[in-house]
């Protein structure tokens, strides 16, 4: 009874270890997607009423679980029983990424004076400022879907040849610190002008480090801001070509001559643009019916 007692403590010793160095092989492959998670999660995030910002982050972290442990089961079951629609939702998640890439692109350059006046809107109601801001919550939950799957998707591959146990238990791993890493990160960087004003209040002059430190803060805040929104476009593109280019033979043969940073935002362009394009015209058409009625 002692010995087997003993055994199973054994055991579960050695499972530990090896969901140990799993997850930190795990982790190394996906810390390339993680980066650029954080960065369309932190574009997501931002543009939000100060007092509103921790509210809804934690929405938007909510969601983010509830992502999870949606894509989990799903994930562990189609890579079992039907690995074969796994790259069609893979390339469909692309798809909208790069979309939303592109789209951003197209606001940018031709809705900029359109942005700026809703920017200077100040005459919204709270109904009005409430249902813009659920709307945007709901956008950064679906891209965060998307990403999740490929996240997940990775770290499966990662251990897709080890039993199912430790599959489970260091992808969910994964996906849990996915979420609490990145929600994180992106909650400091939008409180870090809270902080400026605190080092600024606790400080005995303008003149001292704290102070200077505090001024600091608030004033990188906008530019890291505008930064991570870049950034942000640039790794949808990104991540959404990355999609394609992994996952269709022929794009990876076409385009290996060139850096992958490189194919990858060329496909996500290109992608991106026919989805614009497909949806402007889905759009129009919609518009020309609604009218003859």
């Amino acid at each position: 009874m002692a010995s087997g007692f003993f055994a199973l403590f054994d055991d579960i010793a050695t499972l530990m270890d090896d969901v140990a160095a799993m997850s930190k092989s795990t982790t190394q492959k996906t810390a390339g997607l993680l980066a650029d998670d954080l960065a369309v999660n932190a574009e997501k995030a931002s543009g939000f009423v100060a007092a509103r910002e921790l509210p809804v982050l934690w929405e938007i972290s909510k969601g983010s679980l509830l992502n999870k442990l949606i894509i989990l089961p799903v994930a562990f079951l189609l890579s079992a029983y039907l690995p074969v629609v796994i790259t069609p939702i893979l390339l469909i998640g692309g798809t909208y990424l790069a979309f939303e890439g592109v789209e951003k692109i197209y606001g940018y350059f031709f809705h900029k004076g359109e942005k700026k006046q809703n920017d200077l809107d100040t005459k919204l109601s709270k109904k009005e400022i409430l249902a813009r801001e659920k709307a945007k919550i709901k956008s950064a939950i679906l891209v965060d879907f998307i990403l999740s799957i490929e996240i997940i998707m990775i770290a499966l591959g990662n251990v897709v040849e080890e039993e199912i146990l430790l599959q489970i238990i260091v992808v969910t791993i994964i996906a849990v610190l996915a979420t609490i890493g990145v929600y994180g990160v992106v909650a400091l960087l939008v409180r870090m002008d809270d902080l400026g004003y605190k080092l600024i209040a606790r400080s005995d002059s303008k003149e001292s480090f704290m102070a200077k430190l505090g001024a600091g803060l608030i004033k990188l805040l906008p530019w890291l801001i505008r930064a991570l929104t870049v950034l942000g476009t640039v790794a949808m593109l990104l991540v959404g070509g990355g999609l394609y280019v992994h996952n269709i033979h022929y794009l990876h043969e076409l385009l290996h001559a060139l850096p992958s940073m490189l194919a990858e935002l060329l496909v996500g362009l290109v992608v991106g643009i026919i989805a614009l394009l497909i949806f402007k015209l889905f759009k129009l058409v919609k518009g020309a019916v609604n009218n003859k009625d």
